[in-house]
C-alpha cells in the first residue's frame, strides 16, 4: 500500500468517512431526539475504528466529524433557511426523508464553514453518499440543492 493510500485509511478518503458517519450521526440525532454530544461521544467511541461483530470499521478524521456534527447542529438554523429558500413549494425540508435532510443540512454546513474543502468536491461526495442510501431521483435531487447553494455561497468557485 502506497504512503498516500495510507494516510487516507485505504480506498476510502478519511474526510470522506468523516462525512458519511456525520450524516449517520445527524439522522440518529433526529431519528432519536438525542443531544448532540452524546451522539458525537458514541460514534467516537464506539463506532469509529471499532470493530463490531468481528467487522472491523475504518477509522475516520475524527476532528473533521466532530465539526461536521457540531456545526452543523450549531448553525441548523441558518441551514435550514439556506435549504428551505432553493426548494420548491411541494417539496419542503421538513417533508423529506431523514436521511435527505441529514445529507443536506451536513453538506451545507460545509459549504459555509469549511473552505478547506472544495465546493464542488463537497457536492460530489455527498451526491455518491446519497446514491448508497437511494435508488431513484434523491442523488440528483441532491445535487440540484447542493449545486445552487454552493453558487450563491461560494460564487468565486463558479465563475
Amino acid at each position: 500500500m502506497n504512503l498516500k493510500a495510507e494516510k487516507r485509511g485505504d480506498k476510502h478518503s478519511r474526510r470522506r468517512l468523516a462525512r458519511l458517519n456525520a450524516i449517520q450521526a445527524f439522522y440518529q440525532m433526529t431519528m432519536e431526539d438525542r443531544a448532540v454530544g452524546d451522539v458525537v461521544d458514541e460514534f467516537l467511541e464506539h463506532r469509529v475504528g471499532a470493530e463490531i461483530d468481528d467487522v472491523q470499521f475504518k477509522d475516520t478524521d475524527k476532528t473533521y466529524f466532530k465539526d461536521l456534527v457540531l456545526g452543523t447542529n450549531e448553525r441548523l438554523t441558518e441551514i435550514d433557511e439556506q435549504i428551505s429558500a432553493v426548494l420548491d413549494k411541494e417539496r419542503t425540508l421538513d417533508r423529506l426523508e431523514l436521511v435527505l435532510q441529514a445529507t443536506l443540512r451536513v453538506a451545507v454546513y460545509e459549504l459555509l464553514a469549511r473552505l478547506d474543502a472544495d465546493a464542488k468536491v463537497v457536492i460530489s461526495e455527498y451526491v455518491g453518499m446519497t446514491r448508497t442510501f437511494f435508488v431513484n431521483n434523491e442523488p440528483s435531487f441532491v445535487n440540484g440543492v447542493l449545486d445552487k447553494l454552493a453558487r450563491s455561497i461560494r460564487p468565486g468557485e463558479f465563475e
